[in-house]
């Protein structure tokens, strides 16, 4: 299996643990985005987007009502966006993105996390230019079907990968991701995505071969999943999930 499997799989929540971490992220998004905004997805296009994601990463409703009622009260709580990147053994790469009330304490735990698995935390900008920022969609559908309808919408399709079982992965301009999912929606309106969300993909991967390098780097990513504030982890170990 290509690409696909690998960005399904990577968005599956396989432990309650992985389910809490997904909840509390999407948690902070959807009380940032009603904060900014009115607390009302008919009248908050951010709202709806983001609801709309935490729908397909399966977040539950009365999480998504808990965040959006937090917002209407006297809560002044504020969250900032920051990016990390660094370097790992062997050519390796992570980009780390997080959502935070406090920039300095994350920074300081993010570099931790970095010292105590021997990995460089770099300057910004290090590390993302190795990547492309996609739009991702997953579904149940006819792929021609679907790329006469994004071709009529006139959205900018970078790649299509099939499934076995049906399903077909969508990349797009992330500009393009929602405009997508609203024409798919307004065509095939039973359409249910497994995936539907922004992400950072390595355009080079690599397999790292020295028990050394492979525990270092699962080590940076054991530590950074504990941060609260960390909200995606991105990097291009091709073979991290076999070791």
């Amino acid at each position: 299996m290509g690409r696909a499997f690998q960005v399904r799989a990577a968005s599956m929540a396989a432990t309650a643990a992985k389910k809490t971490k997904i909840y509390s992220r999407f948690g902070k998004e959807i009380y940032m985005a009603a904060k900014g905004g009115v607390p009302d997805p008919e009248m908050n296009l951010n709202l709806k987007r983001v609801i709309d994601r935490a729908k397909a990463a399966q977040v539950p409703a009365d999480i998504i009502k808990r965040n959006i009622e937090r917002a209407k009260g006297g809560n002044t709580e504020a969250y900032m966006e920051n990016r990390y990147e660094g370097f790992g053994p062997a050519g390796s790469t992570i980009i780390i993105d997080t959502l935070t009330d406090n920039s300095n304490r994350t920074l300081a735990e993010i570099r931790g996390c970095f010292n105590k698995a021997k990995m460089n935390l770099g300057q910004a900008g290090c590390v993302s230019y190795m990547y492309d920022h996609v739009g991702i969609l997953s579904f149940e559908a006819d792929v021609d079907e679907v790329l006469d309808i994004l071709m009529l919408a006139e959205v900018n399709v970078i790649d299509v990968e099939i499934e076995d079982d049906g399903y077909i992965t969508v990349y797009v301009d992330p500009a393009d991701l929602f405009k997508s999912k609203d024409a798919i929606e307004q065509q095939k309106t039973e359409t249910e995505f497994l995936i539907l969300e922004h992400r950072m993909l390595p355009k080079e991967m690599v397999i790292l071969t020295e028990k050394e390098d492979i525990d270092h780097f699962k080590r940076v990513l054991n530590l950074l999943d504990e941060v609260d504030d960390v909200q995606n982890i991105y990097h291009n170990v091709e073979n991290i999930e076999e070791h």
